[in-house]
């Protein structure tokens, strides 16, 4: 059956030549009030076209179109044509559709045949896996289930932080404070530890920057005992990431970080230089951004040593000849902006195609300030996991003490708040952790939705009958039910809408709006009542809301328990 709202469209184009079904099909709003209707379509845009009042013109439309199966009434509100949906049609395509799809529903082949990269989390080697770290390892694997789930290839790559002066500062700091058998017990912490001792240190004898340039110019010259000791550190760092990632349970097709590209930059260079962008300035090399309103791109620095984005040009033109790419996307925090203009502006010169897009996201800081690795001041990402999981393991002991799978739960009901939290606001703003707020577990919150899960599940373990559509549709016409079903239809807009705008914040939104109104529905409408017909039509609006919860919830990295 149709989507609603296409159908209305449709309805209307045959009696609108002047616009294209597209063009009506994005007019098409929904009436901030229930009782104006479903759907309304404003006639302003055609007040030049037809010289009449929107009015007029709404009143004509609105006389003109039949009613049928599917819409019950259409009215002329102040220059609106307003559609009233047959409530029973709307429940029986919704609760039909969720039923053959199951965990399917929502999906699409929107994008089929291509393929979008996201470049997400890339966490630096040798330093901590910290709390400011968890909105781009969140938001890019929301937006690659979001991708996938509409038919596109998506390619995770995660562009690890292994490359660059810091790698100097931290063999310089190894060499002269370091103790293996402590790196190896603890690598993060005791690398950042060395990492912020040589600062420092420097502060006091300058001197020190010049040897780790040095040593970081030896590792660019591949040089055996720096190139040892970066391997070392990057092997022991990914251990530790590793473990974050599995407690998120995040996958990535590849590791290929900073240093993938150090053979391949010498071509880029080249290549600038062949277009006659490369020009010299004090001794670096620079592409001129002047006219385009920017500062210049720094290519190599004066002792010849590269940059980030020498490195990201690289990448770039890699990943699209590796996998010719529809879409690039780099979720990376909002303050590297300018970088991110300057290196499209950069490959748009040098003849470069493909669709690049910076997908940015506001800083997070802490109550006492902001986060410093240099000073040490920093966040664990997973001791924020680990203690989410025992808050949660707490509360559900405290009502529960005989509970089972009590672990399993945790882990997922801790992890999912952590989640969600990160996640529930639009990704641009800026925030201050607070272990008060993310551990929460009251209001607009991961673990509210999963217990709305839960709570589903238990409802149908409790029936233990057969849940079919094959159902009396009439009886899903109070407000509630309606409610719900209107909520559940507009899952894949939802989901197309989050990919458009690279917003995983629209679909927390929905969970959580569709969580509200089945709550509302479950608290004002007994479901095991014992008029059967009117028990098996609430149940099919049960299990078609677990499942679209379930679905939600996966799109955010999020699992659906159902017990808690």
């Amino acid at each position: 059956m149709k989507d609603f709202k296409v159908l209305v469209s449709e309805i209307l184009k045959n009696n609108i030549e002047e616009l294209s079904l597209e063009e009506i099909i994005d007019l098409i709003e929904i009436p901030p009030n229930k009782d104006m209707g479903d759907y309304a379509f404003p006639c302003f845009k055609l007040a030049k076209v037809f010289r009449k009042s929107p009015n007029m013109i709404a009143e004509e439309l609105s006389n003109k179109i039949e009613t049928n199966d599917e819409i019950s009434k259409v009215i002329n509100m102040g220059g609106y044509v307003n559609f009233f949906v047959n409530k029973s049609s709307l429940a029986k395509k919704v609760i039909e559709n969720v039923f053959s799809q199951k965990e399917n529903y929502g999906k699409s082949n929107f994008g089929e045949g291509k393929t979008v990269v996201i470049d997400f989390s890339s966490p630096n080697i040798a330093k901590p896996f910290h709390i400011g770290h968890i909105r781009s390892t969140v938001i890019g694997n929301s937006l690659h289930k979001i991708y996938s789930s509409q038919g596109y290839k998506t390619e995770r790559i995660n562009h690890l932080g292994d490359y660059g002066t810091q790698f100097g500062k931290l063999i310089v700091a190894f060499k002269k404070w370091g103790n293996k058998e402590e790196v190896e017990k603890n690598p993060i912490k005791e690398l950042l530890k060395l990492y912020v001792m040589f600062h420092d240190e420097a502060e006091k004898c300058p001197e020190l920057e010049d040897e780790a340039r040095a040593w970081f110019t030896k590792l660019e010259n591949n040089d055996k005992e720096a190139k040892d000791l970066w391997q070392w550190f990057r092997d022991e760092s990914l251990k530790e990431f590793s473990r974050v990632y599995d407690l998120l349970d995040i996958e990535f097709d590849s590791y290929a970080g900073e240093s993938f590209y150090s053979d391949k930059m010498d071509k880029v260079i080249e290549k600038i230089n062949e277009k006659g962008l490369l020009k010299q300035s004090q001794g670096t090399n620079i592409v001129d951004l002047e006219d385009f309103n920017m500062p210049p791109a720094l290519i190599t620095k004066n002792d010849g040593s590269t940059l980030y984005m020498t490195r990201d040009l690289a990448a770039a033109i890699y990943r699209k000849e590796t996998y010719d790419f529809e879409k690039c996307i780099y979720v990376v925090g909002s303050q590297q902006s300018l970088h991110f203009q300057q290196l499209f502006k950069v490959l748009e010169l040098m003849g470069f195609e493909g669709n690049m897009v910076h997908t940015p996201f506001g800083m997070v800081s802490l109550e006492e300030g902001t986060m410093s690795t240099r000073k040490g001041r920093v966040v664990f990402l997973e001791d924020v996991l680990k203690q989410a999981i025992e808050k949660t393991k707490e509360t559900m002991l405290s009502k529960n003490p005989n509970a089972q799978n009590i672990d399993e739960i945790s882990k997922v009901v801790g992890v999912g708040a952590v989640v969600f939290q990160e996640l529930s606001n639009s990704r641009i703003k800026d925030y201050i952790f607070s272990w008060e707020r993310t551990l929460s577990f009251d209001g607009e919150t991961g673990p509210y939705v999963q217990y709305t899960h839960a709570r589903c599940c238990s409802v149908l373990r409790k029936a233990d009958e057969e849940i079919t559509s094959n159902i009396n549709y009439d009886l899903l016409n109070d407000e509630d039910s309606i409610e719900v079903l209107k909520i559940i239809d507009s899952f894949n807009k939802n989901i197309l809408n989050a990919l458009r705008k690279n917003e995983p914040h629209i679909i927390t939104r929905f969970v959580l709006d569709l969580a509200q109104a089945f709550n509302k529905f479950y608290h004002d409408n007994p479901i095991l009542v014992k008029d059967l017909e009117l028990k098996k039509a609430r149940l099919a609006l049960v299990s078609a809301t677990r499942q679209t919860l379930e679905n939600a919830l996966a799109l955010l990295g999020m699992k659906a328990p159902e017990k808690m």
